[in-house]
């Protein structure tokens, strides 16, 4: 993935701070949970990407803006594609105890949260 210029970082920046709607404080006491740890596909080493990737957010949600490094960028936007990817297969009925909603909380995105 090539470097992203001024103009897609702060997109991805604005999109990254209205998807993930889940504080810092809240996704690390999340990802503690046995239903974060059930979902998901296993990155090799019996933790799944999601589970991976919601530490890895809260690493950046801890950074200022002028701190964010050209890695940061580049794992936001794929936490923005994920978020919206996943949130337009959203299933029907009660959502709040689903592999669905789990796996959006993975990676910092409550979907009851407005």
């Amino acid at each position: 993935m090539n470097k992203l210029d001024d103009q897609e970082q702060k997109e991805v920046y604005t999109d990254f701070k209205h998807l993930v709607n889940m504080p810092a404080s809240a996704l690390e006491k999340w990802l503690q949970t046995d239903e974060s740890k059930e979902v998901g596909w296993d990155s090799g080493d019996g933790e799944s990407i999601g589970h991976k990737s919601g530490k890895k957010i809260i690493e950046i949600l801890h950074k200022k803006k002028d701190e964010l490094t050209d890695d940061d960028y580049k794992h936001m936007q794929k936490v923005v594609g994920y978020i919206k990817r996943h949130s337009a297969q959203q299933p029907d009925g009660d959502l709040a105890h689903t592999h669905w909603s789990y796996s959006l909380k993975n990676w910092g995105h409550d979907y009851a949260k407005k």
